[in-house]
């Protein structure tokens, strides 16, 4: 039976194009994924643009991760893994959130994943949590640039690999930092482009093919 992979992320993981706002790039780190894997694998691309982890936003609508998470988890199933990469909308200006907030609401997002992977999934699936690449210096030139209030959401995306890694070890869950692997292009500060995003592709094949024996 072919194993099943859940990708549930935001614009990084939707491939949102930095040379071309609204542009989705070809080389996503989930298509990449499943090249590498190769047939006797699904990987299901769940990324959605502006997604946000726990907060729902006033201004663009159906972001919320939180109330999105378990229908996902349900139409998608039955999974052998599900691979979360969200946080860096969390760190807009609007939401005023420090990078243990955003923390805060990681846990939420785990605790309910777990929940339905204990009770409904009768523990079937394991759980990756992946710190998404930070934002660099390419936010001072970007439209992105006052939205995220440059150094100020720079240091948050920067914090979320610290707090990511201990509460993946505190749930037992795997944990993948992308900033080992890939960069957020110089264009907009935030959005991986094709080289990138397949590095991280590659990067993630080689965990799941860890903890997919």
């Amino acid at each position: 039976m072919k194993k099943r992979i859940l990708c549930f992320g935001d614009s990084l993981t939707w491939g949102d194009d930095p040379a071309m706002v609204g542009h989705r790039l070809d080389d996503r780190w989930p298509v990449t994924l499943q090249k590498v894997l190769g047939t006797d694998y699904v990987v299901i691309e769940e990324g959605q643009c502006g997604r946000n982890i726990a907060t729902d936003d006033p201004a663009e609508g159906e972001k919320n991760g939180l109330k999105y998470i378990l229908p996902c988890l349900e139409s998608h199933s039955p999974l052998d893994l599900v691979i979360i990469m969200l946080g860096t909308n969390d760190c807009k200006r609007k939401f005023g959130y420090s990078g243990q907030d955003i923390a805060w609401e990681m846990e939420r997002l785990l605790q309910k994943i777990l929940t339905h992977k204990h009770f409904q999934a009768l523990d079937r699936y394991g759980v990756l949590l992946m710190a998404p690449p930070p934002i660099n210096e390419g936010i001072h030139g970007s439209w992105l640039g006052d939205v995220f209030e440059f150094e100020v959401g720079q240091k948050k995306t920067l914090e979320l690999a610290k707090w990511y890694r201990q509460l993946a070890e505190q749930y037992g869950c795997a944990f993948l930092d992308a900033a080992d692997y890939a960069q957020a292009s110089a264009l907009d500060g935030i959005h991986m482009d094709n080289d990138n995003q397949i590095k991280l592709g590659e990067a993630v094949a080689a965990k799941v093919r860890e903890l997919l024996k």
